[in-house]
């Protein structure tokens, strides 16, 4: 593992907890503490990277959203882009996006790529599934199209990511000119999916069997998700971007509307002001919301040894903020403790290696893999 520059010191900086009653509170200026986390670059020169996983054997694949897929092995040697990718609609946030592993990817070699899928209207989210060769990505097959594809290169979402039952989960945002249709259950828009591995719905999701809505939809409402995990219990947590302030932090619950575009606990850019979550009962408000923003994207619940008094916390990258962000959550209503890792880069996604050290990716035109240990 190559080590490209020396041991960084960074500072944590730490937030005063949420309560547990009343709408989700806008963040206060966190207050600065020391304490130091090394840091190592492991690779450089990604262009602009976006998602990344340990493969079982030893290397990492990772996305770049101008569409290449590469592998990094553990001497930090990055190939060149693997042959055989989906063709990509590779414009302003749009290219190849999240990459995850099949839970039996030590037998079966499958790999699942989300990204933005040129087509007949513009473009959309899409899934495919493959085999990862020596050399190339085979057999692709798209198991997933977000529908309708519409114009815009902006607010694509989309992290996959498996729950413990193998069915996979895809964020979506509402492409920016669209956000009407994130309320709108006939179109994936601004939705959160739930599939089966082979593309096929669910036939226990929310609004399966019915006439009202798609029946591969989960939960709708969304701006913009870019980081999802599930924690130890099996509960889906996604962040989304707001606008003008009003990040969200959802405990991702069958069959909910998380409110975008009526509520948000933040606002427009321009034109009217949008209503606050605690104006709609009838809406699933964030258990966490940040004004001003923190761009969260990526995310993990951090189960390793290496950093003993983050095991069970919520990791999230942040863009805007260039942070890591550590979250630990009491139960399902309130963060009780944040931190914010420094590290001066925006941080596009998060890892956690089985050493238990953590890897980030930075989103740059020449981006780093990064290293975060003790």
């Amino acid at each position: 593992m190559s080590k490209i520059r020396p041991f960084l010191a960074i500072a944590l900086l730490g937030c005063q907890s949420a309560p547990a009653q009343g709408p989700a509170p806008r963040s206060p200026t966190p207050p600065a503490r020391e304490d130091v986390v090394r840091v190592e670059t492991v690779a450089s020169g990604l262009a602009h990277p976006w998602g990344f996983a340990f493969l079982p054997d030893g290397p990492i694949i990772v996305t770049e959203r101008s569409g290449g897929v590469r592998l990094i092995d553990r001497a930090g040697k990055v190939t060149s882009p693997l042959a055989g990718a989906p063709r990509v609609a590779a414009s302003g946030q749009g290219g190849m996006l999240d990459v995850a592993l099949d839970p039996g990817f030590a037998q079966n070699r499958t790999v699942y790529l989300s990204f933005s899928e040129p087509g007949d209207g513009g473009a959309g989210t899409a899934v495919a599934r493959m085999q990862l060769g020596a050399n190339a990505l085979e057999n692709v097959q798209v198991i997933y199209r977000q529908e309708p594809k519409v114009s815009g290169s902006g607010h694509f979402g989309s992290r996959i990511v498996f729950s413990r039952d193998g069915k996979l989960f895809i964020t979506q945002g509402d492409r920016f000119n669209h956000r009407e249709r994130a309320q709108d259950l006939s179109t994936t828009i601004g939705k959160v999916v739930r599939i089966n591995p082979d593309g096929s719905f669910p036939t226990d999701n929310p609004f399966a069997g019915t006439d009202t809505a798609r029946a591969d939809i989960w939960t709708y409402g969304h701006r913009n998700s870019l980081a999802a995990a599930f924690d130890a219990s099996g509960r889906l947590w996604t962040l989304d971007m707001g606008a003008r302030g009003g990040d969200e932090l959802n405990l991702n619950q069958r069959g909910k509307n998380y409110g975008w575009p009526y509520v948000s606990d933040g606002d427009n850019y321009s034109g009217p002001s949008i209503p606050d979550h605690s104006t709609r009962r009838d809406i699933t408000a964030p258990v966490r919301s940040w004004t001003p923003v923190i761009a969260p994207s990526g995310a993990l619940f951090y189960s390793g040894a290496m950093f003993p008094t983050w095991r069970g916390s919520l990791l999230v990258g942040g863009l805007a903020t260039q942070s890591l962000i550590r979250l630990q959550l009491d139960g399902e209503q309130r963060v009780a403790i944040e931190e914010r890792v420094f590290m001066g880069r925006r941080i596009r996604d998060v890892a956690q290696a089985p050493d238990g050290s953590l890897f980030v990716i930075v989103d740059d035109k020449s981006g780093d893999l990064l290293r975060l240990s003790r």
